[in-house]
């Protein structure tokens, strides 16, 4: 069997919405029926901070700023190449991030749709229970400085 490791990064961009409520953006992916956070593949010769930020700039069209390190998760999948499957051991660095401008109707082909999401939102919204641990870290550090 073969098993591979995978680097990422991505973000959780925040900003204020109406009546100063805390608001974070998600990617749809798989027709709509998967919303996560925005995250990619740490390229050669990029930090994990100019991944994260890459990231969040292609898969949703925002320009943002980096506040602080988040906790990494860590996860295992399969995936099949060369009609063989290939065991992944997968570690995603998280930024916590502050909204600087840009439009999520600018996000890159990967993904179907980006949008804005009160925090208590995209807790339940999330498709995948180590995003929205992640989300759920953001939710505890209120008052943010976005």
């Amino acid at each position: 069997m073969t098993t591979r490791f995978q680097l990422s990064a991505g973000g959780v961009v925040c900003r204020r919405g109406v009546g100063g409520q805390l608001e974070v953006v998600l990617i749809a992916t798989q027709g709509g029926e998967r919303w996560s956070l925005p995250k990619g593949l740490v390229e050669k010769g990029e930090s994990l901070e100019e991944t994260a930020l890459r990231e969040v700039r292609e898969e949703t069209g925002l320009e943002a700023e980096i506040v602080e390190r988040l906790e990494p998760i860590e996860y295992w999948y399969w995936w099949e190449e060369d009609g063989r499957k290939v065991r992944y051991h997968k570690k995603v660095y998280y930024f916590l991030m502050c909204w600087r401008g840009g439009d999520t109707a600018e996000h890159d082909f990967e993904v179907e749709e980006a949008r804005w999401f009160p925090i208590d939102e995209a807790i339940q919204r999330a498709s995948y229970r180590s995003e929205r641990q992640i989300l759920q870290q953001v939710r505890e550090r209120e008052p943010l400085p976005c």
